[in-house]
């Protein structure tokens, strides 16, 4: 995982970043501490997206939870559906997504980000960043934790 100060983390291209808020309510929740649970996904997103489709894992990095502010960048994830995500994540492990990993039909999907150019070593990739993914979604659903999509372009 990268550290929220990373600048690339903010101005490549299409990066989500989820932030575990700890608690719905209560004291304003300070976005920028270095405890809360954390997932930079890099640019594996699409590959994880495309592999969880396939598999019929209703979890998606990109369109689930609602958008708080008017750009769209930012989504909310209620603790609910954090904990609902966390649940069906964690019922996945990768290698019922692996069985999915076709290199042809995600090129051919023009998946980002290797769009016509994905080949057998990028499972390894996405094999990484899908743990990282389960592993904050289960310690920000143990919290009773809700989430911030950061999405940026």
């Amino acid at each position: 995982m990268s550290s929220r100060s990373d600048p690339n983390a903010t101005r490549s291209g299409e990066v989500p970043i989820l932030v575990g808020v700890v608690r719905e309510t209560g004291p304003r929740v300070d976005l920028d501490d270095e405890e809360l649970p954390y997932c930079f996904l890099e640019k594996s997103w699409a590959g994880i997206r495309f592999l969880l489709d396939e598999a019929g894992v209703g979890v998606d990095v990109y369109e689930d939870g609602d958008p708080i502010d008017e750009e769209c960048v930012l989504f909310g994830w209620s603790a609910d559906l954090v904990a609902a995500s966390a649940e069906a994540l964690g019922a996945t492990p990768f290698e019922a997504l692996e069985v999915h990993y076709d290199p042809r039909k995600l090129s051919e999907a023009d998946v980002y980000p290797m769009r016509h150019m994905w080949d057998a070593d990028d499972i390894g990739y996405l094999r990484d960043n899908y743990r990282d993914l389960v592993a904050f979604f289960r310690k920000t659903a143990a919290s009773g934790g809700a989430a911030i999509r950061n999405f940026s372009f």
